[in-house]
C-alpha cells in the first residue's frame, strides 16, 4: 500500500528516485544484519546527494538510541553543520518508532519516506499517526510503501533465522551429555 501525506515542496519525487535512495537504505539494512543487528537501514539525502547513513545498532553500541534514523540523522547534521535538516529527506526501510518520529520532527526533515509498515511500534501509519498530529511545531510529509516487500522480506528472513538459530541453541543444551565411563 502507497500512502502519501504532503505536497508542499514544489517539486515531484518520482517513484524512480524514490526507490534509488530505499535501495541505498536496504544496503545498509544488510550491513546491519551481517553484524546480527535488526536489519533496518536509514539514509538522509539532501539536493540529491547522501548526507547521512545508519543502520540499526543499538546491541554494538550499547545505546537504545541506535536506531538507523537516529544514526543517519546525527550524520547528516554534522555533514551540514547544522542540527536543522531543512529541505532534506529520510529514507527508511521500516516504518519509525516514536523515539524516531519525534526526531524527525525536532530536526525539521522535510519528508519521510519509508518501507514497510510496522504493526507493532510504527508510530506514522502503523498504531500511530505521530506526524499528523497538530500540536506539532513542523509537520513532515511522508510516503510510505516504497519497496515495500523487499524492505518487509529482508526483516522476515532475518527474524526466521534468528528463531531457527534460538531453537537449534535451545535443543543443543537441552540434549544430555552422554559420557562413557570406563570398563
Amino acid at each position: 500500500m502507497l500512502v502519501i501525506y504532503g505536497e508542499r515542496t514544489g517539486r515531484m519525487q518520482t517513484a524512480e528516485q524514490d526507490e534509488h535512495w530505499m535501495r541505498e537504505a536496504l544496503s545498509l539494512a544488510a550491513l546491519g544484519a551481517a553484524v546480527g543487528e535488526v536489519p533496518v537501514g536509514a539514509i538522509v539525502v539532501c539536493d540529491g546527494q547522501i548526507v547521512g547513513r545508519g543502520y540499526n545498532s543499538p546491541i554494538g553500541r550499547t545505546d537504545p538510541c541506535a536506531h538507523a534514523e537516529i544514526l543517519a540523522l546525527r550524520e547528516a547534521a554534522r555533514t551540514l553543520d547544522n542540527y536543522r535538516l531543512v529541505d532534506c529527506d529520510l529514507y527508511v526501510t521500516l516504518e519509525p518508532c516514536p523515539m524516531c518520529a519525534g526526531a524527525l520532527v525536532h530536526s525539521r526533515i522535510r519528508k519521510l519516506i519509508f518501507g514497510a509498515a510496522e504493526p507493532k511500534a510504527g508510530a506514522i501509519i502503523s498504531r500511530d499517526c505521530f506526524l499528523g498530529r497538530d500540536n506539532l511545531n513542523h509537520q513532515v510529509e511522508m510516503v510510505s510503501g516504497i519497496l515495500a516487500d523487499e524492505c518487509s522480506t529482508m526483516l522476515s528472513a532475518f527474524f526466521r533465522r534468528r528463531r531457527e538459530r534460538k531453537k537449534v541453541e535451545r535443543k543443543a543444551r537441552l540434549q544430555p551429555l552422554v559420557v562413557e565411563s570406563p570398563q
